[in-house]
C-alpha cells in the first residue's frame, strides 16, 4: 500500500502512526515534494471512485485565487480540475491510501483508515 502525505498534516501523522501500530507494509509518498502527474491522479480517482472536485482542498489560497469553488463540476470539466491538482498538489486532500487490493481511500477519519488496514 502507498500513502500520500504532507508531513505537516496531523491526520497524515495519525495515519502513519496507525499503520505502524498494525505492522502494515506501506510506502510513503510526500506528494508535495514528489507531485503526482495528471495520469496518476486520474488513476487514484478511479481507485477512489471519486471525482477530482471531491478531493480538492477548496480553502487553500491557490484554490481561492483561481475561484475553484465556482468551477463547474461536469465530465467536460474533469481535465481542468485534474490539471489544477497536478500543477498545485497542495490542493489534493490527504492522506490518500492506495491499498494492495486495488481500492483507495481518503483516510480523514479513523473509521475510513481502519477500512484499509490489514487484519
Amino acid at each position: 500500500m502507498e500513502i500520500w502525505i504532507n508531513p505537516r498534516c496531523g491526520k497524515c501523522r495519525s495515519a502513519l502512526t496507525e499503520l505502524e501500530a498494525v505492522g502494515a507494509d506501506y510506502t510513503v509518498r510526500r506528494y508535495l515534494e514528489d507531485p503526482p502527474n495528471a495520469a496518476e491522479i486520474e488513476q487514484v480517482l478511479g481507485r477512489l471512485g471519486l471525482e477530482p472536485w471531491d478531493i480538492t482542498r477548496l480553502d487553500e489560497a491557490v484554490a481561492k485565487e483561481q475561484g475553484m469553488k465556482q468551477w463547474s463540476r461536469t465530465e467536460a470539466d474533469r481535465a481542468r480540475w485534474i490539471a489544477a491538482l497536478a500543477e498545485h498538489p497542495i490542493l489534493i486532500q490527504r492522506p490518500i491510501i492506495t491499498a494492495d487490493d486495488g481500492h483507495a481511500v481518503v483516510a480523514r477519519t479513523p473509521e475510513v483508515l481502519k477500512s484499509v488496514l490489514p487484519g
